[in-house]
């Protein structure tokens, strides 16, 4: 089933009406009022949406522009042009080993990150920024409440297929904030600070085709929703304080965030989850250093307290950069 987050459903509301945010989520929240609460906010707005003629979904087939690309997809054919490459890491679990590398590209609606599994992560030798890139056959997984695409051995890349012209790629924006100037479901932020408090990471079996949650059944076996069961992958968050001077706020780090925090790799830090005694000292070379994140905000279900999750996570920020950046 295809997926929009919420922003996204508001995002598209308000584009096509002429309304702010703040009249869409008015709406949202009269619609939940009346509805007594028995519907999310991302029903609410699809209701809204409906009621106003809206179509969601612009185009779920053929050649897609990646605006219109969702969670959930599979077959997806898109274009785009590169704008970043990273590099290829070698992992291996108790089931299977491989490797995996990735790279973002962008078209004039967005930019998304693609990722190459196994075999196909040769092919990033060869990518570089700046090449046009034709893919067929992908899937679209969410991470971080973000839309990926996944290439198996199944899916096809072209690089630079003659005839193939990728239109400029929209600028991708980020906005730096101060923590007490965030509000809920914003996108794309930017936050520096320091860290100050450092919570022990939380272990997780996870599906490995999909990456969502795989949870054990009665006779012991893990179960994914979608792929039924299977030899799970083990995944891990880890949660953070970060103080700017304005406030502070809890920051949920996935797993390559936190191997970019700590400088590790996947083999070493899962090592952590039979020998928890071996974080304190990680834990401790991290208290006070500053650091950025970009990401967005959420609010927590249970304590209805504003977080943050990163999508990117930078160590060790130049401290002349920033500096530029306040002037």
């Amino acid at each position: 089933m295809f997926k929009l987050s919420y922003p996204e459903i508001v995002e598209k509301i308000t584009a096509k009406t002429g309304m702010s945010v703040d009249e869409v989520e008015e709406l949202v929240k009269q619609k939940l009022d009346q509805l007594s609460g028995l519907i999310s906010k991302e029903g609410a707005a699809h209701i809204i949406a409906n009621e106003k003629g809206i179509k969601l979904f612009d185009q779920v087939s053929g050649t897609l522009k990646i605006k219109n690309i969702l969670s959930g997809m599979r077959g997806v054919e898109a274009v785009g042009k590169v704008t970043n490459v990273f590099e290829v890491r070698k992992f291996k679990t108790e089931t299977r080993e491989g490797q995996v590398g990735s790279f973002t590209m962008g078209d004039d609606t967005g930019v998304i990150r693609v990722t190459l599994w196994n075999t196909q992560a040769d092919n990033i030798r060869k990518i570089k920024v700046g090449d046009n890139i034709k893919i067929s056959s992908a899937y679209v997984r969410e991470n971080n409440g973000r839309k990926e695409l996944h290439l198996n051995d199944n899916s096809q890349i072209g690089i630079n297929p003659s005839g193939l012209v990728v239109p400029d790629v929209k600028p991708f924006v980020i906005t730096r904030k101060k923590i007490n100037e965030l509000k809920p479901d914003e996108q794309n932020i930017d936050l520096l600070g320091s860290v100050v408090q450092v919570f022990n990471p939380n272990f997780f079996e996870v599906c490995p085709k999909c990456g969502k949650r795989a949870r054990s059944d009665a006779t012991g076996r893990f179960v994914c929703e979608a792929h039924g069961p299977v030899a799970p992958s083990l995944a891990y968050v880890l949660n953070i304080v970060i103080d700017d001077g304005s406030s502070t706020i809890r920051t949920a780090c996935y797993r390559n965030q936190v191997l970019k925090l700590f400088n590790s790799d996947d083999l070493t830090f899962i090592k952590i989850k039979d020998n928890p005694q071996n974080f304190e000292e990680l834990k401790n070379e991290l208290l006070g250093n500053l650091i950025r994140v970009v990401g967005k905000t959420k609010v927590n279900s249970m304590s209805n307290d504003l977080e943050f999750v990163a999508n990117l996570v930078f160590p060790n920020p130049d401290p002349e950069e920033e500096l530029a950046k306040l002037k």
